[in-house]
């Protein structure tokens, strides 16, 4: 367990933020304690590819995506509309939730057909996105980017290099209009098909409160999400490179030092959101310590927890 979250054991919450230096370090402290104290201990599921690759966080001009973790390399492609215009590629920490509810609901029905409408609304509120104004204009667009992308993942092993094609949506309705309410598609949706067996095939279980905390932040999300995936798995400690981490996580980034330096703000808060997370972070990389699982197994339900 961290500094911060050991803080909070022996000093409570509120002599940990006095002792705050600045806004990240309370952000740490509120994240780390809003996830000890969850009483519900609600999970979420991503598919486990997106522990190893991830969406772009900022909007792009290139229509192709390419990113590689480890054996897991993810290829995006943008849609087009019905008028053949390019759509653009999903990005950023909304288009993760939104995939993040479709996913939970997937695995926790065992069903392609997610139900939209008030639940997806109400989802959205539970992690702390409103449906007004310019969120709900985020929230609509980047509906309409999942809903018209184009993925493939490929994990590559000794043996051979195992593909899976396909979109994240296989059936939608998208408006042709705005309106004022949260109506971006109809009240179902189908998940595409090979999307769908894949998500079944490798779900990772998350925590939904240390989702709701860092939601906000992709690379934050990005991180939690890997070592959620990585840690409870190794039976040694691990180096990880800069470079293996700038390949990874740093598009946008051109340079290593670049993306350095904007890292460790976003590990910080990934780490207060993982309280049984073992790791040092050094001047080679990161160094990754056999950790306990970020949902225990007890919590996990009828949901099998991904290997490789």
């Amino acid at each position: 367990m961290g500094k911060v979250h050991q803080l909070i054991l022996s000093k409570g919450i509120d002599e940990a933020k006095a002792q705050t230096a600045d806004k990240l370090e309370r952000q740490c402290v509120e994240t780390a304690f809003a996830v000890m104290s969850d009483e519900q201990q609600r999970i979420g599921i991503m598919h486990a590819g997106f522990a190893m690759t991830a969406l772009p966080h900022k909007a792009i001009d290139e229509t192709i995506w390419v990113r590689q973790g480890n054996n897991i390399k993810l290829r995006l492609e943008s849609g087009m509309d019905a008028d053949d215009k390019v759509v653009g590629l999903p990005f950023g920490a909304i288009a993760r939730i939104i995939l993040l509810y479709l996913q939970t609901e997937a695995v926790k029905t065992k069903s392609r057909d997610i139900e939209l409408g008030r639940s997806m609304n109400h989802w959205l509120t539970t992690m702390g996105i409103d449906n007004g104004g310019k969120t709900y204009k985020l929230v609509r667009e980047q509906s309409r980017r999942l809903s018209l992308c184009r993925l493939t993942f490929y994990r590559v092993t000794d043996e051979a290099t195992i593909i899976t094609n396909g979109s994240f949506v296989r059936d939608a309705i998208l408006p042709s209009r705005d309106t004022d309410q949260l109506q971006f598609w109809r009240e179902a949706v189908r998940l595409d098909e090979g999307f769908f067996q894949s998500l079944i095939d490798h779900p990772l279980p998350v925590r939904e409160a240390a989702i709701r905390e860092i939601g906000h932040r992709s690379m934050a999300l990005d991180i939690y999400v890997w070592l959620a995936y990585r840690l409870h798995q190794l039976s040694k400690p691990t180096a990880i490179t800069w470079k293996a981490l700038h390949d990874q996580f740093g598009g946008g980034y051109q340079h290593v030092r670049q993306f350095k330096a904007k890292f460790k703000e976003p590990l910080a808060l990934a780490l207060a959101a993982y309280p049984e997370a073992i790791l040092e972070a050094g001047d080679a990389g990161l160094k990754l310590y056999p950790s306990p699982p970020a949902v225990a197994e007890r919590r996990l339900g009828g949901v099998t927890r991904v290997r490789t």
